[in-house]
């Protein structure tokens, strides 16, 4: 606490100031901003997180074997399945090329050559 006194010759004035915060606001006020803040922080947090596959829950149902075929140029999703579906001795390209996007979370069949592709086996 400070105060100020003011000397005048017929009378003595002193006058005590009052702390008060340079921001203005309470510490109410102060506590709601820092809540504020850090509720937004917190929904922030959850956005990025989640948005970064954070809270996924991947679940496999089967244990099927994978080999890793590296795309040659030239090379589409549909003969890299075609050559696994010879291999395998199943008869369903189509059904071979899902299970390769699947297996390699393709949103699209496009690849790019030197791509690494899990193939199911």
């Amino acid at each position: 606490m400070s105060a100020v006194a003011l000397n005048y010759p017929s009378q003595s004035l002193r006058i005590s100031s009052i702390a008060v915060s340079t921001s203005g606001i309470t510490r109410r006020g102060r506590l709601a901003r820092s809540l504020v803040v850090l509720s937004l922080a917190i929904v922030l947090g959850a956005a990025f997180s989640m948005k970064a596959g954070a809270g996924a829950v991947v679940t496999h149902t089967d244990h099927a074997s994978y080999v890793s075929v590296v795309v040659a140029p030239g090379e589409t999703l549909w003969s890299i399945a075609s050559d696994a579906v010879k291999v395998s001795g199943s008869s369903d390209v189509l059904s071979m090329v899902d299970a390769i996007m699947s297996a390699n979370a393709l949103a699209v069949p496009d690849v790019a050559a030197g791509q690494v592709l899990r193939v199911p086996a």
